[in-house]
């Protein structure tokens, strides 16, 4: 079972069917869109700022879609430095015509501070870090250790979407569902909010990396495989080693 949102489920459902998966999709969120007013300002502003960090493919895309209603482009974006989590993101950013600076080894919030602190340009240099509701404070909590000013706005909320929660309960309870896999944590807390815990332990869960795993241990549930490197690649490796 995939619990990605539906817009973006197909990157992971398509290569598992293919190595002879039966995929069920069951979204555990949805995300929606935040008051843009503050990220609006940062727009009007973004000359004020050295560096543009991103954690995820969603806020790049939430994030673009308010600079192009705002009549500009990868142009306006020019002299800031760019900063992606991973490749994925790193890639939706590229293909919009926006180079990246900076990508770590590990695709994790940690790996970005990481790659970020062994630079001599964030000292006293202003971040802007658009991201979602509720997002963990890694990065800005670092980056202002490192000396850095970190504008952080909320661009989008992940909210809980779980469909059919009592017949997905059944079928988890019935052994029918072999493996579940996460790619965040809110995902993670939406769907054992949407089952329950009990109905949860009954699929061996996969999880595309360590801030993941560590909210599914959070919450009483066990492992059983995590995604190296945090990748969607990564986790179709992984579901394929849990199943064996």
């Amino acid at each position: 079972m995939v619990t990605s949102p539906a817009d973006r489920a197909g990157a992971l459902t398509a290569p598992l069917a293919a190595l002879g998966a039966e995929v069920i999709e069951v979204p555990a969120t949805r995300v929606e869109p935040l008051d843009p007013a503050p990220v609006l300002d940062a727009l009007a502003d973004l000359a004020a700022y050295d560096w543009l960090v991103f954690t995820s493919q969603t806020a790049v895309r939430f994030f673009w879609q308010l600079l192009t209603d705002a009549g500009r482009d990868a142009a306006a974006l020019g002299r800031l430095r760019v900063a992606a989590v991973g490749p994925a993101t790193a890639r939706a950013l590229e293909e919009r015509g926006v180079p990246v600076a900076v990508t770590p080894e590990q695709f994790v919030a940690e790996g970005l501070l990481d790659a970020l602190r062994g630079r001599d340009d964030v000292r006293g240099r202003r971040v802007l870090y658009p991201v979602a509701s509720g997002a963990r404070d890694v990065l800005p909590t670092g980056l202002r250790a490192l000396g850095a000013r970190v504008d952080v706005v909320a661009l989008y909320r992940s909210v809980p979407g779980v469909e059919g929660a009592a017949a997905l309960r059944a079928r988890l309870l019935a052994g029918e569902i072999g493996l579940v896999t996460f790619t965040a944590g809110s995902a993670v807390r939406a769907f054992v909010t949407a089952v329950g815990a009990d109905a949860a332990a009954h699929a061996g869960i996969v999880s595309i990396g360590p801030a993941t795993s560590a909210v599914v241990r959070e919450l009483g549930l066990a492992v059983r495989a995590v995604a190296d490197p945090s990748t969607l690649d990564g986790l179709v490796a992984a579901v394929v080693a849990a199943a064996r």
